[in-house]
């Protein structure tokens, strides 16, 4: 079957799928969850083929992290599906109403994109992740993984087609994409796809939007940033510093440097120093930062860099204004943090960031939308149209215009017979 063939049976499944009642959506999360705790044993195995076979073919160290789907991943991937069960039903909610005469009335109700293209590498929970996310709101999905991951991909759609069919979901609505040349073809299908995420590289990321007429969402680099403030509490910035550098460092909400007010730098940065070092995490430091601990000198470069591994960047800044200047030069958009006791600055620090997650004295890595309980994420935002930040079942929403009327038409209107109110109601759409 051709990728245009998949698409058209994916378009055709969005349609029945966007009417779904929810005991139905619920019913084959639930389905995919047991599914997935059934088939353990054979997920495992076929990840470890994968990592096997990436090994040898020398796949970087970061890739490889992504790339584990272990029990522990699976129980993750679970939880997820249970806590998006557990989520109210997102497709036909009133998001505004208004009578525009007496008798007339527009609603603003949520409904599904249709369906959605999505292209990410390594990470086999992302699939999990992604396909759930889609069906609770009712949209089909187009999935192309990388090929590191092509056996975990395999059984896990398999399991997800073969456990929603059992459930009563139309066939075709989910699609496993396995070649690049397939990725090539989906960026041509904008009469069946109506949105691409991408996942990966800024370098990929930019290809896919060049080169293609469906509309994309998605987020190039994540170079994220903590800012420490001279009233920062010096013992807790150094823990939600390195937390948000060391907890995970493969992800893109992973800090990538730091910037430092000069006022506590020579008290702050030795023991920051010393956190990092117990993750072995190599520092690039501006010159002020060289003359007070030990580290390799930061080229311009670093500030651009997205090191996805035990390596940041800090830079020695003489006050907020210049940690704003620096974040909004060289940021990309995706999370930022500060540390202070002053909550003025906080506000105006948040209101001037460019980004889509401004945080106050907690670690980057709560940027995430399983954490935010947006039932986890399909993908980073850092677009300022439709969604931005963790994109979750919001994300995967559009809304349509619904008017009820009783013979009303627009003559009496133009000619003064009737006028319009437009008044804001409180009731949600109903037949």
């Amino acid at each position: 079957m051709t990728t245009k063939d998949l698409a058209k049976q994916a378009k055709q499944a969005s349609i029945q799928l966007a009417a779904l009642p929810t005991d139905i959506k619920n019913k084959a999360l639930d389905a995919i969850a047991k599914k997935l705790s059934l088939y353990e044993k054979e997920i495992v195995a076929a990840n470890a083929n994968d990592i096997a076979r990436s090994k040898k073919e020398n796949l970087e160290a970061p890739l490889l992290k992504r790339l584990l789907f272990n029990e522990e991943k699976i129980k993750d991937a679970i939880d997820g599906i249970q806590s998006l069960i557990q989520l109210a039903e997102p497709v036909g909610e009133t998001l505004a109403a208004t009578e525009l005469d007496k008798g007339l009335e527009l609603y603003k109700v949520s409904c599904p994109i249709g369906v959605i293209g999505v292209i990410f590498e390594s990470r086999p929970d992302a699939l999990v992740q992604i396909s759930s996310l889609c069906l609770k709101s009712g949209n089909a999905v187009l999935l192309k993984g990388g090929s590191e991951a092509k056996e975990t991909n395999k059984i896990l759609a398999k399991i997800i087609a073969e456990a929603t069919q059992e459930a009563g979901i139309e066939k075709g609505w989910i699609q496993l994409l396995e070649t690049r040349d397939d990725v090539n073809e989906m960026l041509a299908l904008d009469t069946f796809i109506d949105l691409i995420i991408p996942r990966g590289s800024n370098e990929f990321v930019k290809y896919i939007m060049n080169n293609s007429n469906i509309p994309v969402l998605g987020h190039a680099d994540g170079i994220c940033h903590v800012y420490i403030d001279n009233e920062a509490d010096i013992d807790m910035a150094v823990s939600v510093s390195v937390d948000s550098k060391c907890q995970y460092v493969a992800v893109c909400n992973a800090a990538e440097t730091f910037l430092v007010h000069q006022d506590i730098a020579h008290t702050f940065l030795p023991k920051l120093a010393q956190g990092l070092a117990s993750h072995s995490v190599e520092i690039f430091g501006c010159e002020q930062t060289q003359a007070i601990i030990s580290c390799a000198p930061a080229t311009e470069e670093s500030w651009k860099t997205e090191y996805l591994d035990y390596k940041v960047s800090i830079k020695v800044v003489a006050n907020m204004d210049e940690a704003l200047q620096h974040i909004n030069t060289y940021g990309s958009g995706h999370t930022e943090s500060i540390l202070t006791k002053n909550a003025k600055k906080v506000e105006l620090f948040m209101n001037l960031a460019d980004s889509g997650n401004v945080f106050w004295n907690c670690s980057t890595r709560f940027s995430d939308g399983f954490r935010y309980g947006l039932g986890a994420e399909v993908g980073i935002s850092t677009n300022k149209i439709h969604a931005r930040g963790p994109v979750g079942l919001e994300g995967l929403l559009i809304y349509k215009w619904k008017i009820k009327g009783n013979g009303h038409i627009v003559s009496d209107y133009s000619t003064g017979k009737s006028t319009f109110t437009h008044t804001k109601i409180t009731t949600p759409f109903t037949i």
